[in-house]
């Protein structure tokens, strides 16, 4: 019976594969973002309800073309200690971060990490791609994330370049589809932690794989409909290994106090205060790196 749905299933699968996963892979041409002044502007006249006066808001980057993108920082990452890129998923562009109609959005994750990390921390909001629109064809390929792993690996390269503060502890977040442009950008990313936030998949068999130095976290919180997401990959078609599998071996962090998608960020969570814990380290992790543990 399984096999009568399965086989033309696969087959659709790998049409679709080799429509897509042949053409030629467009590549962000890395460099900053954009900075126009009315884009700048009209952020900062209108900040979104997410943000208070508390919170010190700057625009690294911001580009009305098209969807839009934007880059925004909390706190300086020039100087900061401490620095977390957080790179989200689908549907996700410069009018789609923050508003009342949508209360566990972007930016209010990037507030609640601020606010968690505590002081000598800047948290980047990275919308340097053209994101994926809904649960189509685009969110199942890696085009779209090979484009914006380029760019993020230009942007950490250039955070990097210009610090003028202490030596710097750099966390990269990737949440959804961002996970997924966080792990092609791995073996590029010079950071020192990569957390994969509710992961449709790795395009990698194992944290080996990935080529990187950085210590590499993962979570899944119950309810995340991610879950159901089957961890294949046929050509560029799927994104294959489930990030918090023992057998692709990274950390694994505290999900507690939360559920969804899009809970990851809740404040008071057990979620957010292991985040925290990464981005603001007590004291480097005795663990090999590549080897399974948990942040308790």
């Amino acid at each position: 019976m399984i096999t009568r749905w399965l086989l033309p299933v696969l087959a659709y699968a790998l049409l679709v594969s080799l429509v897509y996963g042949t053409r030629p892979a467009r590549v962000a041409v890395p460099g900053p973002l954009r900075r126009e002044p009315a884009c700048v502007a009209a952020v900062l006249s209108a900040p979104p309800p997410s943000l208070t006066k508390s919170n010190e808001v700057r625009v690294l980057g911001c580009d009305s073309r098209g969807r839009g993108l934007v880059v925004l920082a909390l706190g300086d990452p020039a100087i900061a200690r401490n620095v977390a890129v957080l790179v989200p998923g689908s549907d996700t562009d410069l009018h789609s971060l923050d508003g009342p109609a949508r209360p566990h959005r972007p930016l209010g994750w990037a507030r609640a990490l601020h606010d968690a990390a505590g002081p000598d921390t800047a948290v980047v909001l990275w919308v340097g791609y053209p994101t994926p629109e809904g649960i189509g064809i685009d969110a199942a390929l890696g085009r779209l994330a090979r484009d914006g792993a380029a760019a993020l690996t230009a942007f950490v390269s250039h955070l990097r370049s210009a610090r003028t503060g202490p030596p710097l502890h750099l966390t990269v977040i990737g949440h959804s589809y961002g996970a997924v442009v966080v792990t092609i950008a791995a073996s590029r990313l010079a950071a020192d932690d990569l957390v994969l936030l509710g992961s449709p998949g790795a395009r990698a068999r194992s944290v080996r794989e990935l080529d990187t130095s950085a210590r590499v976290w993962a979570a899944r919180t119950a309810g995340d409909w991610t879950r159901l997401i089957p961890h294949l990959r046929i050509g560029d078609l799927g994104h294959g290994t489930d990030p918090t599998s023992a057998a692709f071996g990274a950390r694994l962090l505290p999900v507690g106090g939360t559920s969804g998608h899009s809970g990851y960020f809740r404040p008071g969570s057990a979620a957010l205060a292991g985040l925290a814990r990464v981005i603001r380290p007590p004291g480097r992790d005795p663990v090999t790196a590549g080897s399974p543990a948990v942040l308790r």
